[in-house]
């Protein structure tokens, strides 16, 4: 993409996500959902979202917020802000839409924007995954795509720290 400053504007409310997808629908299209904390972006991350977008027409990233990172990882994350590490995903080809959600899981996300397919990586189950249940029940489906071994931001604060 030449136009960089579109990139921002990939970053969006979930009121807008809303209805960004209804919007692709009305043309036939597929919506994917992914989510994460992508704090460090690594070659593993974009594997995975590379492998998300395949599955559908339109890829949406719902991130987590800085809050909920910490909740999950501790009060030394995240690394990046929730607004450097938006602008990043918005700044990658695969991704059409970023939306940060405050909650612990993308759940409230996932049942308002109802994507075709959910898309997570093989350290997941189906039944662990946020939404699963809901969107399988509205004729969507999940895939769980395999972990690219070897690339972690855990793995990389560890080497940056001296503590592997």
């Amino acid at each position: 993409m030449k136009r960089a400053d579109l990139i921002p504007g990939k970053i969006i409310s979930a009121t807008a996500a809303v209805q960004q997808v209804a919007q692709w629908r009305c043309t036939g299209k597929k919506v994917a959902f992914t989510n994460g904390v992508f704090d460090i972006l690594h070659q593993g991350h974009i594997f995975s979202l590379s492998q998300a977008a395949a599955e559908a027409d339109y890829l949406i990233v719902g991130l987590n917020a800085d809050a909920s990172v910490k909740r999950l990882k501790g009060e030394s994350r995240p690394v990046n802000s929730q607004d450097a590490r938006a602008l990043l995903l918005a700044s990658l080809v695969m991704v059409d839409a970023v939306v940060i959600f405050e909650e612990d899981t993308p759940l409230k996300l996932i049942t308002s924007i109802m994507p075709d397919v959910i898309v997570k990586g093989g350290d997941y189950t189906e039944e662990q995954i946020a939404g699963s249940k809901e969107v399988i029940a509205n004729g969507g489906r999940v895939v769980i795509n395999p972990i690219l071994e070897g690339f972690s931001t855990t793995n990389i604060i560890q080497q940056i720290s001296g503590n592997k």
